[in-house]
């Protein structure tokens, strides 16, 4: 038997302990007696033999009294105290497994005494098990999820608003911890969820760091970040030198300069040896590989400096021979500070955004110019100025060339192949038709099927649409998106050239009560993880940003195995990795899938296409559109699954085609993922990255909010893009919708 504190009646009958006393020195049965004693708490057996005290040295307490804060403290203080913080001893200074909000993790720095969160043995046993999460405040302050003597786990060093492992934790937008480092102390505050202080973090028997929410509407527990769960998250996985990317495959790689160490091992997917420099350094003649968006290496014994600049320590960096690399110590008010490292760099990470810069030492014969800039270079212009100038010329050489082949290759400037390949654009090969053109199927003379996308003249799409979607889907490689074999301009013939999918799109099979049965649920979810990596390249990992702002059912196409690949890149924008969003005059999309920012103000960045996609997301589930649903009373398909999902009905939602094949978590949590990514406020979508996650981990997931509501034309009108211009009258601009498959 214990003395324990759990909620009361809020998990009945199940009770969530956040507090023991005697963990290690339990009561053999019941009969034990808790009281004051001297000053402290003690607790007794049935034999009067001490179990339990709090130990506290006192000179002399007249009149202690025990009592149980609001918020889980339990403390015991002068009755006659004023002061609401002064206590003669108070359990948040001696947490078990728990941390609540107000207590802390960390380091008393005068009385070298540290407050540490430890496992339960078992599931049924509150004794000290294995694991356990400490803060080191050496260097720069992070915190370790232990297994006995064994790292198990980091969450990135603190870079001064958050700790740089765990971007999750801004993706979501609830929480504000906090870090205070002085002479005195080095604690972590963790910040409530959702401003509740029914909010919790542990350490689980099992071997994880979890962090939950109460959600009242549900009356449940809500798992919103836990860790380790992918490989990544294990510490130093790819060893020295090594980055580890979980969207790569391998997930570990050496930084450039740097090759495996051990081959052997490391082709059978054991990372640990890491890597090694491909050459030698030569102290003065280094320069530096600039890497974005990284986990910072382990900082435990790094050098740091909060008052220099980057340049400053750069230079300190150059000058020290044993510098392995370099940054900013945190990102607030554009960086600042110095950490230099000067030992193996390990346990690496690879984040789409979020993470840190980070300037890693390498000889001068493995950095290349662009790279080598360092973090603060004067000649960064002429470098870009350089840099231009060769793209300019690379470009006119590859124009040229195409130019002198077009009349040898598949890919020509006049018709006649196209012709040959379509039987002369006839009917019968006749795939899709939108606004933008028709697209026909086609056999080249090697047997090989293309898809000819052949441009209307009178269409509303001109050569800037045309160019727009050639430069969009050239720069793209990716096995989620449509692949482009060419183009063609000649005089005012304009077509495009891509490869051919067999089975339709998703739209003509999801929406096709014939057919519709083809899709059962492994094949839809598999469907819906596929559109997400293909946005998430799209949004991430691509060179440029590029933001679809039309995604939908029929720009989806189905490869012979069922596979998702995104198509139609006609009103796509392309943005520099460091422009998140745009605004425009001109509204191009379609209804039912625009976000409510973009369709009422213009306003469009990598959250209109989370929308999109969470649209999409429930009318796979569903097997009903979004526009012209007439189920029940509600605005829309959001509006049905909302209603639906905080009646506790959410699985009433789906498509009864596939009622035999789903696993219900499975489903439940795409709904969950669907309604988040529809939310009305742009800041309460995710990301894709936190999307992929979410769809392919078993995190416990927030709570959506109200959806988005868009009207747009009566439901008996046909599913095509729209156009808003200042204009009085408008021209339809329809991209191409693809019936049958390319």
């Amino acid at each position: 038997m214990d003395v324990c504190i759990w909620y009361k009646d809020l998990d009945f009958p199940d009770k969530t302990f956040v507090w023991v006393a005697n963990r290690n020195t339990p009561l053999e049965n019941s009969n034990g007696t808790l009281k004051i004693d001297g000053g402290n708490l003690v607790l007794f057996n049935q034999t009067d033999s001490l179990i339990w005290s709090t130990n506290q040295t006192i000179s002399s307490v007249s009149n202690p009294v025990l009592h149980l804060l609001d918020d889980g403290n339990l403390v015991l203080k002068e009755a006659q105290e004023k002061n609401t913080t002064n206590y003669i001893w108070q359990s948040f200074d001696h947490p078990t497994d728990t941390l609540l909000p107000g207590m802390k993790l960390g380091w008393n720095l005068d009385t070298h005494v540290e407050i540490r969160i430890t496992s339960w043995k078992s599931q049924d046993d509150p004794s000290s098990g294995d694991d356990y999460f400490s803060l080191d405040y050496h260097g720069v302050p992070d915190i370790y999820l232990w297994n006995k003597q064994q790292r198990v786990f980091r969450t990135g060093s603190w870079n001064g608003e958050t700790f740089g492992g765990v971007p999750i934790l801004n993706t979501i937008a609830i929480l504000n911890d906090k870090i205070v480092v002085d002479n005195h102390q080095a604690y972590y505050y963790p910040a409530k969820l959702f401003q509740s202080n029914l909010s919790r973090l542990l350490v689980n028997w099992t071997g994880s760091v979890e962090r939950y929410a109460w959600i009242e509407s549900t009356k449940i527990w809500s798992k919103t970040w836990n860790a380790p769960v992918v490989e990544c998250d294990h510490y130093g996985n790819c060893g020295p030198f090594g980055i580890c990317d979980s969207n790569a495959f391998p997930i570990c790689k050496c930084v450039t300069g740097f090759n495996v160490k051990n081959q052997r091992q490391w082709d059978l997917r054991n990372f640990s040896d890491g890597c090694v420099r491909k050459t030698k350094l030569e102290c003065g003649k280094d320069k530096f590989l600039h890497l974005k968006h990284v986990q910072l290496p382990d900082t435990r014994s790094v050098f740091v400096n909060k008052s220099m600049t980057l340049l400053e320590c750069e230079n300190m960096c150059l000058k020290d021979c044993s510098c392995t690399a370099y940054t900013n110590e945190v990102i607030t008010s554009g960086g600042s500070g110095c950490v230099i490292w000067n030992y193996s760099l390990v346990d690496m990470r690879q984040f789409s955004e979020d993470g840190q810069d980070l300037y890693i030492r390498l000889a001068a014969s493995d950095v290349g110019d662009t790279d080598s800039s360092g973090g603060a270079k004067k000649n960064a212009g002429k470098i870009a100025g350089i840099t231009i100038a060769i793209a300019i010329l690379i470009l006119g050489v590859i124009i040229f060339i195409l130019w002198k082949r077009r009349k040898s290759q598949i890919i020509q400037t006049e018709n006649t192949n196209k012709r040959d390949a379509t039987n002369s654009f006839s009917l019968a090969n006749k795939l899709g038709e939108g606004g933008f053109g028709t697209v026909y199927k086609g056999r080249l003379v090697d047997g090989s099927e293309i898809a000819v996308k052949r441009l209307s003249t009178s269409s509303g799409q001109g050569n800037v649409e045309f160019q727009n979607e050639v430069r969009s889907i050239a720069k793209l490689q990716h096995r989620n998106l449509v692949r482009l074999f060419g183009c063609c301009i000649q005089k005012e013939e304009r077509m495009l050239i891509y490869e051919y999918l067999e089975n339709n799109s998703l739209e003509s099979i999801l929406f096709d009560k014939s057919k519709s049965s083809m899709l059962d649920w492994p094949m839809r979810f598999n469907i819906i993880c596929g559109i997400a990596k293909g946005l998430l390249y799209l949004h991430h990992d691509s060179r440029f940003r590029i933001i679809h702002r039309d995604l939908k059912a029929s720009n989806v196409l189905l490869d012979g195995e069922m596979n998702p690949k995104i198509s139609d890149f006609g009103i796509a924008r392309i943005f520099d990795n460091d422009q998140t969003h745009s605004n425009t005059k001109r509204v191009v999309g379609t209804y039912g899938y625009m976000s409510p920012e973009y369709a009422m103000g213009g306003y469009f960045s990598v959250k209109s296409d989370v929308f999109s996609f969470g649209v999409l997301v429930l009318e796979i589930i569903s097997g009903m559109k979004n526009r012209g649903f007439h189920m029940s009373d509600d605005l829309n398909l959001l509006g049905h699954a909302w209603r639906l999902w905080n009646e506790g009905k959410a699985m009433e939602l789906i498509d009864s085609s596939f009622a035999d094949s789903y696993l219900e978590s499975e489903v439940i949590r795409c709904i969950n993922v669907g309604l988040i990514c529809v939310q009305e406020k742009i800041e309460d979508r995710p990301i894709m990255p936190s999307v992929v996650m979410m769809l392919n981990s078993e995190t416990s997931l927030p709570q959506p909010k109200h959806p988005g509501f868009v009207l747009g034309r009566n439901p008996g009108e046909s599913d095509s893009s729209s156009a808003r211009q200042d204009e009085s009258h408008s021209i339809n601009q329809v991209t191409v919708t693809i019936v049958n498959g390319r």
